[in-house]
């Protein structure tokens, strides 16, 4: 694109439209950083816009081959926009910084999304719909969803600590998130449920999935995987700093390096073995291929000898 293209019309269209929303949402993204610089969920929200700008520029031939105005898509999803933007206003007071930081980004967002249907039309919209909808990883998670996944995730946390203590015969007896084993007691609190490492998984499988795989169904199953994955990588962790505390230092429940810091030692391995069900996709996508090329070569032969 030269010089001019970029001072095409609906370039200024969307720049305009972009001055619009800072206005709007400058100083809810500025609590919206406040907050995530103070969260232990979400200090990589600020992450998340400059891969969608990656993943914008490398695919930008693709998305704007066929630049059009969308008005009537364009327009309602900037209504909407707008009217989430002035609910949030309206209801800042009620709201816990959470909750108002989820509404009003999830406001700038659908505004953003509005602006780029708008300037470049439908077919552009649907070329843009990874990067765009990627966005949606720096809204925070509402704080009555978050506390239904953390539930989750404790379940299949206890579950997992509960098959790893038989595998390995240590004697313990359970009461609900609680087990008791000789000498000690341990509770699978939330902070014990995996979600931030869940959350890195879960954004880290979602960007290989569009960059290795074709098949929707196989990127579902890839980012699926990581919750059962996370809950099994929690067990290890916990019958690991039990085990421990148990036979060598009780001291490795409260003062270790392992309990406070360690959680990369156990996310590097949900890594590696998510890596290879990502390697096993692709395989079978590749082999399918294949397979689908030699049976196309068969029917157009059959075709030619006839």
């Amino acid at each position: 694109m030269d010089i001019k293209g970029y001072f095409d019309k609906r370039n200024l269209v969307f720049l305009a439209c972009g001055v619009v929303a800072t206005f709007m949402f400058y100083e809810p993204l500025k609590e919206l950083t406040k907050f995530s610089l103070h969260s232990m969920f979400y200090s990589h929200i600020w992450l998340i816009p400059l891969v969608s700008a990656f993943f914008m520029f490398t695919e930008r031939k693709a998305i704007f081959s066929d630049s059009k105005y969308s008005y009537r898509g364009g327009i309602s999803l900037l209504i909407i926009g707008t009217i989430l933007y002035l609910l949030g206003r309206k209801l800042h007071v009620q709201l816990n910084q959470n909750d108002y930081s989820s509404l009003m980004t999830f406001a700038g967002i659908i505004f953003l999304n509005g602006a780029f249907l708008l300037c470049y039309g439908a077919q552009a919209f649907k070329a843009a719909l990874f990067p765009l909808f990627f966005l949606i990883f720096m809204v925070p998670i509402p704080v009555f969803l978050m506390d239904r996944i953390i539930h989750v995730l404790l379940i299949g946390s206890a579950a997992a600590t509960d098959l790893l203590f038989k595998i390995t015969g240590t004697p313990y007896i359970r009461e609900g998130f609680t087990f008791h084993l000789p000498g000690i007691s341990i509770e699978i609190a939330n902070v014990c449920s995996g979600i931030r490492s869940s959350l890195a998984l879960f954004i880290t499988m979602v960007i290989a999935g569009h960059l290795f795989l074709q098949t929707g169904w196989k990127k579902v199953v890839l980012i699926l995987a990581v919750f059962p994955i996370t809950m099994f990588k929690n067990g290890i962790r916990i019958v690991t700093i039990s085990l421990l505390a148990t036979y060598v230092d009780e001291r490795f429940l409260t003062q270790s390096w392992i309990h406070h810091s360690g959680g990369f030692l156990f996310f590097i391995p949900a890594l590696v073995l998510l890596g290879l069900i990502l390697w096993w996709l692709k395989r079978t996508e590749v082999q399918g291929s294949r397979i689908k090329d030699k049976g196309q070569r068969y029917k157009e032969q059959g075709k030619r000898q006839f």
